[in-house]
């Protein structure tokens, strides 16, 4: 049986090389060794901040070879595998648990618009070529669908659809969604991950902890585990940074949060931009606030 997945996994950015052109593979390993050194329960790579869409089928495998390697069974790596054809997913889905992936995350097909009948044959496809656990993503401001509590039941029958990363702000959707699944389901947090955790979500799937892992990882578990004392502070000592690695530019933010504490990650590809130079004095000013460790490192 995979073991149960929990607490915060870090959705990891994909570093390239200083021109963009190649991934880094090396800074991968790094950053996958500082985020277990800093206590994350869980590596996702190809996620929306990995930049997924960026990256060549070549790259892709290179990356899941790569992380799972480096992690060495010492926490969970699941790979994000949404595609809008869902062959391709089964054939990303299939590679993944091939390579050694402990799961995948799948957002929904995010250009067809497909219909609950269509969503459950997706997922159904794709939990059926893998003896793997799939995490269904719901992130409705990109994927441009909403797996709302009802669908997520329906989904939530097929057997290995059993986390959903649920990434609206509406932190109610947690209580909703476990009530309909009736215990088929778990719920891992893709934006609120202090206020979902006090309504039962067992996970969170974290971009700032890709810059601060320790920090991250402490505070949603004192939150999970119902210890308000210990997690408030750590939130409000978090919260700063929360609006730099979320938002439309949550890529860039989180690579120049990367670079200004010693670890650079390369720029993200395009369309995106780096994060403009006015706006990285604020943004020093926010990890120094939280005291972010390896701002020594940077001039």
């Amino acid at each position: 049986m995979p073991r149960p997945l929990h607490g915060t996994h870090t959705v990891l950015v994909t570093p390239f090389t200083p021109d963009g052109a190649a991934v880094d593979l090396p800074a991968l390993e790094r950053l996958v060794e500082f985020q277990v050194e800093g206590g994350v329960e869980g590596l996702i790579p190809l996620g929306s901040t990995g930049e997924f869409l960026s990256v060549s089928r070549e790259e892709r495998t290179a990356i899941t070879e790569t992380v799972v390697r480096a992690a060495a069974g010492r926490v969970p790596v699941l790979i994000g595998t949404g595609a809008e054809d869902t062959r391709e997913a089964v054939a990303l889905a299939r590679e993944a648990d091939g390579m050694g992936a402990d799961g995948v995350l799948v957002i929904p097909p995010f250009y067809s618009v497909p219909t609950e009948d269509e969503l459950y044959v997706h997922y159904k496809a794709i939990a059926d070529a893998i003896g793997i656990p799939v995490m269904v993503y719901n992130n409705p401001a990109t994927a441009n669908v909403d797996l709302t509590p009802p669908i997520l039941a329906r989904l939530s029958t097929i057997a290995g659809c059993c986390y959903v990363k649920e990434s609206t702000l509406e932190v109610t959707r947690v209580r909703d969604i476990l009530a309909a699944c009736d215990g088929r389901m778990a719920v891992f947090a893709g934006v609120l991950g202090y206020e979902s955790a006090w309504l039962g979500a067992v996970g969170w799937v974290a971009v700032c902890s890709n810059v601060v892992p320790r920090l991250s990882a402490d505070m949603f578990r004192a939150a999970a585990a119902g210890d308000r004392a210990t997690a408030l502070p750590l939130y409000r000592r978090l919260a700063p940074l929360l609006p730099w690695v979320g938002g439309p530019r949550y890529v860039s933010g989180t690579k120049a949060a990367l670079r200004l504490t010693g670890r650079d990650m390369g720029p993200p590809r395009p369309p995106r931009l780096p994060l403009p130079a006015v706006d990285l004095p604020a943004l020093e000013a926010v990890l120094r606030g939280i005291g972010a460790a390896g701002l020594e490192h940077t001039a």
